[in-house]
């Protein structure tokens, strides 16, 4: 850092040189001397010269004193706004790679940017150049209002919302005022350099916030050429750093994260951010939500809105389904069903037919008496109620989400942001790619254009490589269907065998060991194909050459929420739907490839194992996912600085520390997304089997936003801001996923829970008055005989009795129809279906009369909004007719009633018509 009265010293030696001197501080293009900083001064008077020799020593000498936090050039007056890196490349490539450098360090100045370089004997690990970017005043005014920033112009005065009686309840997870609005509220308008007076600037360097400035940078250094080879022009950062041309390219974090900045470096933000946010001892706070978005811009702190808002419904689902946990634990001794299965007189007495072919034998009832309390647990009365609970409950998320996110328009300027400004800009890989122009119909000016026929193939290998990835899954779920099915024989077997097994048997069956052990398997597929198909899907998005950043995240969206939600869900698809519905009955089991019989579920439904396969798959990749977020950046930070520390007596400054961290990357925010989306599915899709999935969610999500902004403030490099207004695509596949769910919920309750075919037996078949349910368990086992089984199929020991029971409805043996269906077979088919028709009717009922009912935007926003508008209206016009009066020299008396006259006119001729 120079010295504190450089600037005094500055203007002495002006006096003596010229009071035209130009302070640009631009790099000479002859010489990229890391140790030189040249002043182009208008004047060459031999005093400017002095000067010039004089200020280059003394900052020179002043270079080993600087700051290790400082964020300026070293003139101590530049902020730096952006930092490109590099290594002297030995190979081949090395002079291309430095001639690409040099040509697009060339037009960056050009472009008006400021450069100065660090050699690689300063840097910490004697290897790396780095170079520092400035946006000069000129810059930054340009490109503000090319890219339609909304800059203060007035500061308002509307009051903000009003402390509520809930408020000073939640008082302890309140922020203090001056972090949760750590800027007053102003009225705005987009910037125009031709309007500057209008604006509230009171210092030109702290007038752009840092966001908005490494903003505008990367916008240049995307679209900046660097050359022509192959006859075509090349141009853009990203293409530099793909052919490691660069190394990295980042905006710089303000300070260290551990100690507030000194002067005259600005506030620490980063440091605000990593005390008052990233701290897992404030979980239970309130996020600095304007803070964030002011540092790492909209697109990021529109997420962490949304995963607040996330997280505090799901308290409330978390609280519903808590309590329907709690109840059918209180009613799991005292539940009609059980206690016949654990009583030794009647599910003792019960011989159930063998579950797989021959290896099996005969076993009795009351050997899964545990398991059938354990099933009563998330299977009983309350799960009906559950069910259509959440299908209001993601209504109600979706709508209110809406009234936030509109009233976050609000609060963050984004009400007149147009997508265009961002998302539909062409990408410069496709500005790159195309070898063809056309006329565009509305702006009437020739624009990059690529046929069709040169996508479709690309097209067609894209969809080619998604279903072939997504029939691996398929064939993988299958392969660890036959896994089960194969290691269910052995499993029972060696249970029955062995003797010391005997006490594991009360509470480990052979079906729970199988579908744990299965369960388990499944995951760890799962991860691994996920792990192979995000690098695939990457490149292959790539390849199509989207025209715009909106079609590059939509179409990547689409590839990897579709592999995904086929990836994480299919296993539960199948427990839930097809598992132990095509079974067959005994003496004509269904097989699978004519070898595996296939799975039956356990006397007290499947509903047990389709929570145990969703609470292992949720519960292992939100764990997964949340380690892998904490510990993968630190290890990898950690090593990175041990290998760059090989001259501790070097300054380790702060574009050097920056380079050591991680790379959040484009996609970042992306994945975050996709975990968030596919957490949400097992939250809606399948709740009904498992109450406490809510709750899950919730501590998760506690913990994530927390680990998200330790690795954001500390583990990761700061991201180029960009803007947002919403979650965008994601909030189309929420709407999809919460009108799947509705169904999925009703065909769980009504097929793989046992509730119906209770309720059916309780009101039409019990004969049990005071006792209704007592006799369900031997109503709904069948009887068969055993001299039916076919020779391959039957336990090869003889037994003394001569039928066996199992799970369905039909005839028994001496019946003249046996083994077909009877008629409470069809009757509680019946009901099931009902039930499903009349729960989907309902719920959707009530979701159209709910969205109908709440509003898109609040009343009070829209007030907001149309005062808004208003005052920046009036503020505008106030602003020409003085600009014009000084034009003019018009009296204003004179001027003000001429205006009048015209404004008559004009209501006259309106009020005629």
């Amino acid at each position: 850092m120079g010295d504190p009265n450089l600037l005094e010293v500055l203007a002495e030696e002006g006096k003596i040189a010229h009071k035209d001197i130009d302070y640009s501080f631009q790099m000479s293009e002859q010489s990229l001397s890391s140790r030189e900083t040249s002043f182009l001064i208008n004047e060459e008077t031999m005093p400017a010269k002095r000067y010039n020799l004089f200020l280059r020593r003394r900052l020179m000498f002043q270079r080993n004193q600087q700051s290790k936090d400082s964020i300026f050039f070293r003139d101590g007056i530049r902020q730096i706004d952006f930092v490109l890196s590099y290594v002297d490349d030995i190979k081949k490539d090395s002079e291309l790679k430095a001639e690409r450098r040099k040509e697009f360090e060339k037009n960056l100045r050009k472009t008006g940017l400021e450069l100065e370089i660090e050699d690689k004997r300063d840097s910490e690990d004697g290897r790396t150049y780095f170079v520092k970017i400035h946006a000069p005043w000129e810059v930054l005014v340009t490109y503000a209002e090319v890219l339609g920033i909304k800059m203060p112009i007035k500061e308002s005065d509307i009051p903000r919302p009003k402390h509520t009686p809930i408020s000073y309840v939640l008082g302890p997870v309140r922020l203090p005022q001056n972090v949760k609005y750590p800027h007053p509220e102003y009225f705005t308008a987009q910037f125009s350099r031709h309007r500057q007076e209008l604006f509230l600037i009171e210092d030109q360097a702290t007038f752009f916030p840092s966001s908005s400035r490494n903003r505008i940078v990367y916008y240049i250094l995307s679209r900046c050429p660097f050359g022509i080879e192959d006859g075509k022009k090349r141009f853009g950062i990203e293409r530099l750093l793909t052919s490691n041309t660069y190394s990295s390219a980042y905006p710089l974090h303000d300070g260290q994260y551990w100690k507030p900045s000194e002067p005259p470096n600005p506030a620490n933000e980063r440091y605000i951010l990593r005390k008052n946010w990233a701290r897992f001892s404030y979980f239970y706070k309130e996020q600095p939500l304007d803070l964030i978005k002011n540092y790492y811009g909209e697109k990021i702190g529109i997420y962490f809105v949304f995963l607040g808002y996330y997280t505090e419904m799901l308290f409330f689902a978390a609280i519903v389904g808590l309590a329907c946990f709690i109840y059918g634990l209180l009613s799991m001794e005292h539940n009609a069903c059980s206690m016949e299965i654990c009583d030794p007189e009647i599910g003792g007495q019960m011989i159930m037919c063998p579950l797989c072919d021959q290896v099996c034998d005969y076993w009795r009832l009351n050997s899964t008496c545990l398991a059938s309390k354990f099933s009563h647990l998330f299977d009983n009365e309350s799960t009906v109620f559950f069910a259509i609970f959440m299908g209001i409950w993601v209504t109600l998320f979706l709508e209110f989400w809406k009234q936030r996110q509109a009233r976050l328009e609000y609060e963050w300027d984004l009400v007149d942001f147009e997508e265009e400004q961002q998302q539909l800009q062409l990408r410069p890989e496709f500005e790159a790619m195309c070898k063809h122009r056309k006329l565009n119909a509305v702006t009437k000016e020739m624009e990059p254009y690529m046929p069709l026929y040169t996508r479709i193939p690309w097209y067609c290998f894209s969809g080619a490589t998604v279903t072939l990835w997504m029939s691996l899954v398929v064939t993988s779920m299958v392969a660890v269907i036959v896994y089960r099915l194969s290691v269910f024989a052995t499993f029972a077997s060696f249970m029955e065998s062995d003797a010391s097994l005997k006490q594991v048997k009360s509470f480990l069956t052979p079906q729970i060991a199988t579908s744990l052990t299965g369960s388990c398997l499944n995951f760890i597929v799962i991860l691994i194909l996920n792990f192979f198909y995000e690098r695939i899907s990457a490149w292959i998005t790539k390849m199509e050459i989207p025209r715009t950043y909106q079609e590059y995240e939509s179409s990547l969206t689409l590839k990897m929420f579709l592999f995904q939600f086929v990836n994480f869900y299919s296993a539960c698809f199948y427990v839930a739907f097809f598992k132990g519905k095509f079974v067959g009955y005994p003496g004509e089991y269904t097989y699978l490839f004519n070898e595996w019989r296939g799975e039956e579920c356990d006397p007290g439904g499947c509903l047990i194992e389709l929570t145990t396969q969703l609470t292992i798959i949720m519960t292992g990749k939100q764990i997964f996912g949340n380690v892998k977020e904490a510990i993968y950046p630190l290890a990898l930070n950690w090593w990175r600085r041990r290998k760059a520390r090989t001259n501790s007596e070097k300054l380790y400054s702060r574009w050097e520390q920056d380079h050591d961290l991680e790379s959040f990357g484009p996609l970042g925010l992306f994945y975050e997304y996709l975990e968030t989306v596919i957490q949400f599915g097992f939250v809606t899709l399948f709740v009904a089997s498992f109450p406490l999935a809510p709750l899950l969610a919730l501590i998760n999500n506690i913990v994530e936003i927390r680990v998200d902004a330790w690795k954001l403030t500390t583990q990761y490099r700061r991201t180029v801001a960009s803007k947002a207004h919403s979650i965008g695509v994601w909030q189309d596949i929420l709407y999809g996923m919460a009108v799947l769910s509705v169904a999925t919920n009703a065909f769980i309750v009504a097929f793989t829970s046992d509730i119906i075919p209770r309720l059916v037996y309780y009101y039409a078949y019990s004969t049990n008055a005071t006792q209704p349910m007592r006799g369900y368990v031997n109503n709904s086992l069948s009887v068969f005989l055993i001299a039916d089984f076919p020779n391959h199929t039957a336990p090869s020991e003889t037994r003394d009795f001569i039928t066996c029971r199992y799970r369905d409805y039909r005839h028994p043996p001496d019946d003249e129809n046996k083994y077909f269906h009877n008629m409470q077979f069809w009757h509680v088919l019946a009901a099931k279906m009902t039930f499903i028709i009349v729960m989907e009717h309902v719920v959707f009922l009530v979701k159209f009369l709910l969205a109908w009912m709440i509003p898109d935007v609040p009343k009070d926003v829209v007030e907001r909004i149309k005062r808004e508008k208003l005052m920046t209206i009036k503020i505008l016009h106030d602003f020409e007719l003085n600009k014009l009066k000084e034009n003019l020299g018009i009296n204003s008396d004179e001027l003000a009633k001429h205006v009048m006259i015209e404004e008559n006119k004009a209501q006259l001729a309106k009020s005629t018509i």
